[in-house]
């Protein structure tokens, strides 16, 4: 029987060279009251619970995809091609739990058809460099279109979005859009470079598409939560500041549970000491806020549990400050990782 855990992801930042602290992988059952550290090789980016499995337990590190089999106890590098590879985000397709997409930076695509073992490149996606910045463009997340294996949207971190319809093979931009909205003057945004006032729109971090409504994709950006109706053409605001005093937007999640239910971390930017978490309950149409904590640092992350849907935990970047609830956000516990770590990236549970 598989054993319930919470898993957080710890990493440096460019813009905190001096930061010391722990990487890699911290754990925590949830019916325990102590993180181990259980994972210290690299750098990671990413951590993500199987979902049809949650027994395997996968890194993205600063050196390609390393695995746990035994519910994050021990990892091992996989077999992947390359060394020293950044993995951002993975993607298990729906109904095939043995293929997987891990997202890397520079932006590259891989493919695992044994549930990870093994991973492959796939031809790298042939999207234009629309801003320059400090780091190379990171495939930040990607998603599914519900019932259609060969089509995927990818969020890109300072690079916008881009969408395969033939399950990898090619990817097509979908930034067009998002550069035209940036030429509103509350949509302008250029921060680590200044060659472009659309930086701000290209600034993306999640992707998520409810089952509810399988033609319509959410990305959350630097500059708030937009939305497409037809493949990327075109994007509109939901004007998420409609709800929300924040709008720098790090996660957007449809819950595995009710497909109704979207979740959104919204703070500051991308250096801050505020922010909140927001539910809808009509994908996406309205929101309020759902979490009852304060953070000292940009949410960066929110971790739905894979089989109970009371159990959502979120991580702020800053002093390993990670909290949860497990009666459905009605009440709320700090958890924080213990001794000195760099910065939270991502949370999971399952």
């Amino acid at each position: 029987m598989s054993v319930s855990n919470i898993y957080v992801s710890v990493a440096g930042f460019i813009g905190r060279p001096e930061a010391t602290g722990a990487v890699g992988i911290f754990r925590r059952p949830v019916e325990g009251n102590q993180w181990e550290h259980v994972y210290q090789e690299r750098e990671t980016f990413t951590v993500y619970v199987h979902p049809y499995n949650s027994e395997y337990i996968f890194a993205g590190t600063d050196d390609g995809v390393w695995r746990s089999v035994d519910n994050g106890l021990t990892f091992n590098r996989t077999n992947f091609p390359d060394k020293n590879i950044q993995i951002w985000s993975f993607l298990t397709i729906q109904n095939e739990p043995n293929i997987m997409y891990a997202g890397a930076s520079p932006i590259d695509i891989y493919k695992s058809i044994n549930f990870g073992k093994s991973w492959a490149k796939l031809n790298t996606p042939n999207i234009k460099e629309h801003c320059s910045g400090p780091f190379s463009p990171r495939v930040m997340r990607m998603v599914q279109k519900p019932g259609n294996p060969q089509e995927i949207y990818a969020a890109l971190e300072i690079s916008g979005a881009m969408r395969t319809v033939n399950g990898g093979n090619t990817w097509s931009d979908l930034s067009d859009d998002l550069i035209q909205l940036a030429k509103l003057p509350h949509l302008q945004s250029s921060i680590v470079q200044d060659k472009t006032l659309a930086e701000g729109m290209l600034d993306a971090h999640a992707i998520t598409i409810s089952p509810l409504d399988p033609e319509r994709v959410l990305i959350a950006l630097r500059m708030g939560i937009f939305k497409t109706d037809n493949g990327g053409e075109n994007w509109q605001d939901t004007e998420i500041a409609r709800f929300s005093p924040t709008t720098y937007a790090r996660d957007i999640k449809t819950s595995p549970h009710n497909p109704n239910t979207l979740y959104a971390a919204l703070s500051v930017a991308a250096a801050s000491h505020d922010g909140g978490v927001y539910k809808s309950e009509d994908a996406g149409e309205t929101w309020e806020r759902f979490d009852k904590v304060q953070v000292n640092g940009t949410i960066m992350s929110i971790g739905l549990h894979t089989s109970d849907p009371l159990q959502i935990y979120i991580g702020a970047r800053y002093n390993g400050e990670v909290f949860g609830t497990r009666d459905g956000g009605d009440s709320w516990f700090a958890i924080p990782l213990p001794g000195d770590v760099k910065d939270i990236y991502s949370v999971a549970s399952g």
